[in-house]
């Protein structure tokens, strides 16, 4: 899969991508990415090479030099449904380059994967990515109250998560984007 926008190519992943991958997965930024740090070339390698069948798992890219800057993900959960997400290094941040390539791969999912609803889990926490799923048209569903522990605290008690959703279905994604 390769799409093509002004900025980036969005593309399956390449060995070559390790060192971007663990610029941006050395220290995720968010906790429910923390069971996916990397701490070497090697994981990183393996990170890109173990990719689950059922996981939608492609590298964002510059398109200036085939840099890795991110990468995009979905899990079709029915046969219409699907949970997405996303990385990004913060090298790139307040570029629009998020933005550029969740929109792309959100409308590459109800183009050419079936999709009829795409929702997300973002922590109460991540302005960052809050605010990408507003700016996509996603809607704001609520919030989960201490949904998930993916860190503990000091003590090691689990530290839970306040989790919000976000989605938007095919027919609210082509009315937004005929506007």
């Amino acid at each position: 899969m390769i799409i093509e926008t002004e900025h980036l190519i969005i593309r399956d992943f390449q060995e070559k991508d390790a060192v971007g991958l663990l610029e941006y997965l050395s220290h995720p930024r968010v906790n429910c990415f923390v069971s996916e740090r990397l701490c070497s070339e090697e994981s990183a390698l393996a990170y890109i090479s173990n990719t689950p069948k059922e996981l939608l798992r492609y590298a964002v890219c510059l398109k200036e030099d085939d840099f890795i800057i991110g990468d995009v993900f979905a899990l079709r959960e029915e046969a219409d449904t699907f949970n997405v997400g996303w990385h990004f290094n913060q090298r790139f941040e307040g570029k629009g380059l998020a933005h550029e390539a969740a929109t792309e791969f959100l409308d590459y999912l109800f183009r050419e994967a079936g999709a009829r609803r795409i929702y997300g889990f973002v922590e109460d926490d991540n302005l960052r990515s809050k605010r990408l799923c507003e700016r996509l048209g996603m809607r704001y569903e609520g919030c989960m109250k201490e949904f998930i522990s993916f860190v503990c605290h000091p003590d090691g008690t689990p530290r839970y998560e306040d989790t919000c959703i976000y989605a938007v279905l095919n027919k609210e994604w082509k009315n937004n984007k005929n506007r």
